[in-house]
């Protein structure tokens, strides 16, 4: 285990290692990085010029086809696209309406679940309300169910939120979690989620047989909501039946998210007997000819004849949903990434090893993207390729547009006193904690399954829960540009220091 000194700090009498700072070409790495970042360049390319990324979507390719040529003109080696095994069909949104005619008219904020069908053109419809208390008469009221829009009567309400939407960590919570024994890490933000899933998870085997027989009998579709979703915020992912994007699934049933202060005045009209009426038309398309899904791979070439084979990477999802464009889940994460690709390129350092940038694509229906990959170039655990034995570690970004406050380490306790010496050039830039404990719900869990180094950064929440994950709000606006230069300083440090120590990073 290597000590957590400073370089100038350790005495010259020890006999534990320490690790070697190349100070000059982090200097180097801090004023590319900085002065001349083009890290929110390449963000507005990924998110308003390809828009949203649904995998298999003809705006993923955009930005996947756009990220390719760009890498290339850097001057980073090897970029294409590459095929990791079939995902499924496609879906776009070409249009949707959603209006109330009556009482009286009211324009309504709406955007349909991923992988659902249209409506087959403007619908002159009505809300028919489904109470799940009343259970026993869902038979009774399949006859009334044609031509309608399904809505599933809620016991809760909107309620007043009386915390900020954005938020940084304190000093008192990075303290806790520095100190923290090596257990999943549990944090303000996934607390939160948390809590919203089980509030927004809803009679679910009630919900699901309403759908069946809603779409037997000739409905137009459903309305749904997230409730953490108000002030115009709707949380919109895909389709209740979570295969809906297999190539051989059949289409899922029109559903449409709408705004929770809108789907709590419906249910108090319609319990009043207060008829409904709605003007709705959703039209999506489907592309099913290319099942095959493909990540975005490049490569700056090491340069030390004996350690040039041995691989260092870097990686986010390119991925989103299709409510905006993606821009804190994850833009950020994959503009940061291919930054600090041109930032090492363009000073001119010299790694040792390879550095491999990934970025990922299925990230949102379950890692795909990134599990393929590691599991056809490293195998695991048990079945190595000979390129797992070559691999150092993989960093990933993928909480948002937050600095860096530190690294989570995945309970390896080996690097934690290398990351500690590796962040003390940062203290400056507020990134100081290293936590033993685990972080999860994406890509580099794929490495850490297998026994390889993978590694999550600890960023700053800011609106991550709160706002813009998975959310018609997730737009570019909602970039920090300081805190992504940060993050990419940082990111290109880390992946230098990986790349040209003696050794590779020490494994679990």
């Amino acid at each position: 285990m290597l000590a957590a000194f400073s370089v100038a700090g350790a005495s010259a009498q020890t006999n534990v290692q320490i690790e070697k700072i190349d100070q000059e070409a982090l200097a180097k790495i801090k004023v590319e990085g900085t002065t001349n970042s083009k890290v929110m360049e390449t963000a507005f390319y990924l998110t308003d010029v390809s828009g949203p990324r649904l995998t298999n979507s003809a705006g993923y390719k955009r930005a996947a086809d756009w990220a390719v040529q760009q890498l290339k003109k850097w001057g980073i080696e090897n970029a294409h696209t590459e095929a990791w095994g079939e995902f499924g069909k496609g879906w776009e949104l070409q249009k949707v309406y959603v209006a109330m005619t009556a009482p009286y008219y009211r324009p309504i904020t709406a955007f349909p679940k991923a992988w659902t069908k249209g409506t087959n053109g403007l619908q002159h419809t009505e809300i028919l309300l489904i109470d799940p208390k009343d259970s026993a008469k869902l038979d009774q009221l399949k006859s009334q169910m044609k031509g309608k829009i399904i809505l599933l009567a809620r016991e809760d309400s909107y309620k007043q939120s009386f915390t900020a939407d954005a938020s940084r960590y304190t000093e008192r919570e990075l303290d806790s979690m520095a100190n923290a024994v090596n257990k999943p890490v549990d944090t303000a933000a996934q607390r939160r989620m948390r809590e919203n899933f089980m509030r927004n998870a809803g009679p679910g085997a009630f919900l699901n047989k309403v759908r069946e027989i809603a779409e037997k009998e000739g409905a137009i579709g459903m309305f749904s909501i997230v409730p953490r979703g108000h002030d115009g915020t709707l949380f919109v992912q895909g389709a209740a039946v979570r295969s809906a994007y297999n190539k051989d699934s059949a289409d899922a049933f029109t559903d449409i998210v709408i705004g929770t202060e809108d789907y709590y005045s419906f249910c108090r009209l319609a319990k009043a007997g207060i008829p409904v009426k709605l003007d709705v038309e959703s039209a999506t398309s489907f592309n099913k000819s290319v099942a095959t899904a493909y990540n975005v791979i490049a490569e700056i070439p090491g340069t030390d004849p004996k350690l040039k084979t041995e691989i260092v990477m870097v990686g986010a999802h390119l991925d989103s949903w299709q409510g905006a464009t993606g821009a804190t889940d994850n833009a950020a994460g994959s503009s940061v990434m291919m930054e600090v690709m041109r930032i090492l390129k363009q000073t001119g350092l010299k790694p040792k090893r390879t550095i491999r940038i990934a970025l990922w694509s299925g990230e949102e229906q379950g890692l795909l993207g990134s599990r393929a990959y590691v599991k056809k170039t490293f195998g695991d655990a048990k079945t190595p390729t000979a390129e797992y034995e070559k691999f150092s570690c993989y960093f990933n970004i993928d909480n948002g547009t937050g600095k860096i406050r530190g690294i989570y380490t995945q309970g390896n306790e080996k690097v934690k006193p290398i990351f500690t010496e590796w962040l003390t050039p940062f203290k400056d830039m507020g990134a100081t904690t290293v936590t033993v404990t685990n972080t999860s719900g994406t890509d580099h869990q794929a490495f850490d399954a297998i026994g390889l180094p993978g590694f999550q950064f600890i960023q700053d929440e800011i609106e991550y829960s709160t706002r813009t994950h998975h959310t018609t709000m997730d737009s570019y606006d909602h970039l920090i540009a300081d805190d992504l230069k940060q993050i990419s300083v940082i990111v290109a440090s880390f992946v230098y220091n990986a790349a040209t120590r003696d050794e590779k990073l020490p494994r679990k």
